[in-house]
């Protein structure tokens, strides 16, 4: 049997055909509420704690940051954040001692905050304009609910998206140019 010229330019036509609707963004997925992403209560503790208990918290839950409240509770209002960023800005590079310092002496006081009936959308520009890795989400009464992160927000895309994502070649990715903190 011979194959037939005309069977193969069918099925190189195909290649030109739109990819099918689950493989293009839906921008629903923006004005998803921010309880649809994987969401950890926060980590708590006192303005009074130590730096060296927070960042043993954050190491042991594998965490970014913590909330500080007056009593170290979720019941009491958000007072600051204390992130890794800090560790490296506010202690390390310059000389603090860790063990000694309090956290109210360098945690972000009176952070900036989504409201717990934000969408993913609020939450994505207020880290982008801000620079913000970690976002604290309140309640009405401005008590710590959870934090959001950025890998909150990409294992939520990459579970939206698991085939497009997933499947990229090791190749694709080698060709994806690196920013300066992509390495």
């Amino acid at each position: 049997m011979v194959d037939d010229p005309s069977d193969d330019l069918e099925h190189d036509e195909s290649y030109f055909d739109p990819p099918p609707r689950h493989a293009r963004f839906d921008a629903g997925l923006l004005r998803e509420s921010l309880r649809a992403l994987p969401i950890r209560s926060a980590l708590v503790l006192r303005a009074s704690d130590s730096v060296t208990e927070a960042v043993r918290l954050m190491q042991r839950e594998h965490r970014g940051c913590v909330v500080i409240t007056e009593d170290g509770s979720d019941a009491s209002p958000l007072l600051g954040i204390f992130t890794e960023r800090d560790v490296l800005l506010r202690i390390v590079d310059r000389g603090k001692n860790p063990a000694t310092l309090p956290l109210d002496a360098v945690m972000t006081a009176d952070p900036e905050v989504l409201n717990l009936n934000g969408t993913i959308a609020h939450a994505l520009n207020k880290m982008s304009v801000g620079g913000f890795r970690h976002v604290p989400v309140v309640d009405e009464q401005h008590h710590p609910v959870f934090v959001i992160s950025v890998r909150d927000i990409v294992e939520f895309l990459v579970e939206a998206f698991p085939r497009e994502v997933l499947t990229l070649s090791s190749d694709a990715a080698a060709q994806v140019p690196r920013g300066r903190y992509g390495a």
